[in-house]
Parts: structure tokens; C-alpha cells; sequence
């Protein structure tokens, strides 16, 4: 694996703070924008909001000490935001809501079983003491939070598991180490009565040697969003679209911006990411939709 690969990656999983280029500009000039929030500290990452916009749970904290924060908006203002109540004692990061804010699948180091050690990662050839990751889904009930469960091994297959983003209908997408070459992969699991089904690898083009990685899937399942260090990307990754098909997925678009950990906002068009500010950042999709529209056949 070719060392630029480790550079996201690492960001990803240790929280290590990388120095990289400025947003890049489009042909058409949409940028991105500092977004308001709740989110004030440096770090602050991956905000996942229920459908109307009025609660937020995002990751705060830099390395192992990273935890769930959760704020509301009432009248307009946020609340300070608090600690989830089911994080606090384990690396708990990149949260994910179901679209229809029923629940919450987030990225943590915990004990599978509650108890022991917490996971080691294990990707590129390396060992990565304490910092593995598995996916845990924990319900809302109200404004109060249920206990969380382990998902099951069909997901879980390893202890290198992030970066879930969760589809209307239940499927699952996230990022898995490549048994091929040790590099990340964007994986589905398909939801099918209940169950979840064995994780297939989306194809999505780049090279062998490329890593893909923080997906952002709109509820219908009709384009997704990624970060990847294909050409042209600089090192540190950039963000891409790439729609849904017939026979698969789109030829991805690079968006013009670097950035990683993406989410998608309650309106479904525009997209929250942390820029190379190490801050949340926005961006509107409406011109990449508006031309896939008018392109489809």
C-alpha cells in the first residue's frame, strides 16, 4: 500500500490532525461554507440529524478520547450540546441516523461483550493498539436513548469496521479493510426482512492501490457521496459523487472539495463534512442533482 493512503485513513481512525491544500473550487464555483451549529470546538465531526432538523448527535473530542455529543434546536437556537448517555466510557465516533430517526448506528472500540479489552485495529499491513472499530446501533424512544447493540458479524467481520450510513430501507453501507491489498472499501449490507445480508463491496472504479472510504447515501439509495484519494484528489482525499444505475453505480464526479467523514443534511441536498480546518463545513449538491437530472435518459 502506497503511504498517501495512510494519511485519511489515519485521520479517520487515530483523529490525527493532517495539514492539506484549501477547498478547490468547481468549474461552476460552488464552494463550500463554514456551517452554523452546534459544533463550536475544533474536531467536531460527522453531525447526524433526525428528519426535522431539530436534534443533531455529532462526534467531539480528538483521538481515543472522541464521544457523542448530542444537541437540540428550539425556536431556532441550539442547545449547549451534552454527552449521548451511552457514550462516554469508549471511543464513540462517527454517528449515523436513520432517515426516519428511529435509531442511530455510530462507530466504537468497546468490548463486543460489554466487558475486556477495547478493539485493536488492523489495517494496511499495521497493528493499531486500542483503535478498532465496530458498529453499534442504539433506538430513540422521544428524546431518550435505548441501550446499544452490537450489530451482527455479517457486518461486523472484523475489528476494523466504519463509517456507516444507513439507506431507508434499512441497508447498511460502511468501510471495511480490503482483504486484497489492505486498502478501505465502501461495503453494502443489504436489510432484507429484517436481517442483515452479507456485505458486497460497491464497484465504484479507482484504482487497486485507492482507499474509499466516509459514505453518505441519500435515503432512496439514488446517489452517494464519498471520500476517496483517487486521482485527481489530493493526498489527504477529496469528496465524490457517484449515482445509482441500472447495472451499479455512476462513473464517480470529484466534487471539487477535500474533506472526509460527509453527512447528509435533513433537506437531503446539502452535505455536512469536516474540511481541512479540522471544522464542519457545508456544501450544496443542488447542481450535481439538477445535472444528473437533466443527463438522465
Amino acid at each position: 500500500m502506497r503511504c498517501r493512503h495512510l494519511v485519511p485513513i489515519l485521520a479517520l481512525a487515530l483523529g490525527v490532525a493532517v495539514s492539506a491544500p484549501p477547498a478547490r473550487a468547481t468549474a461552476d464555483d460552488t464552494v463550500s461554507h463554514p456551517a452554523e451549529g452546534p459544533w463550536t470546538a475544533a474536531h467536531d465531526a460527522s453531525p447526524a440529524f433526525t428528519p426535522d432538523g431539530n436534534t443533531v448527535v455529532f462526534t467531539r473530542g480528538h483521538g481515543a478520547e472522541r464521544r457523542l455529543y448530542v444537541a437540540r434546536r428550539r425556536d431556532g437556537t441550539w442547545s449547549a450540546p451534552v454527552q449521548a448517555p451511552f457514550s462516554g466510557q469508549w471511543m464513540d465516533f462517527e454517528p449515523a441516523m436513520a432517515p426516519d430517526g428511529s435509531y442511530l448506528v455510530f462507530v466504537s472500540n468497546r468490548p463486543v461483550n460489554g466487558t475486556g479489552s477495547v478493539l485493536d485495529g488492523s489495517w494496511g499491513g499495521k497493528a493499531y493498539p486500542g483503535r478498532g472499530g465496530n458498529l453499534w446501533r442504539v433506538d430513540r424512544a422521544g428524546d431518550g436513548w435505548g441501550k446499544p447493540r452490537h450489530l451482527p458479524e455479517v457486518v461486523n467481520a472484523g475489528t476494523s469496521i466504519f463509517s456507516p450510513a444507513v439507506a431507508a430501507d434499512g441497508s447498511l453501507s460502511f468501510v471495511r479493510v480490503d482483504p486484497a491489498n489492505g486498502t478501505f472499501r465502501l461495503y453494502r449490507s443489504r436489510h432484507v426482512d429484517g436481517r442483515y445480508q452479507a456485505a458486497q463491496a460497491l464497484a465504484l472504479g479507482g484504482g487497486a492501490a485507492d482507499s474509499d472510504y466516509d459514505p453518505a447515501v441519500a435515503p432512496d439509495g439514488s446517489f452517494l457521496v464519498f471520500s476517496s484519494d483517487r486521482p485527481p484528489a489530493p493526498s489527504n482525499g477529496a469528496l465524490f459523487i457517484a449515482f445509482a444505475t441500472r447495472d451499479g453505480w455512476s462513473a464517480p464526479l470529484d466534487l471539487g472539495v477535500a474533506g472526509d467523514e460527509a453527512r447528509l443534511g435533513p433537506d437531503h441536498t446539502t452535505l455536512y463534512f469536516s474540511a481541512t480546518d479540522h471544522r464542519i463545513h457545508r456544501l450544496a449538491l443542488t447542481p450535481w442533482l439538477a445535472r444528473h437530472a437533466v443527463a438522465k435518459p
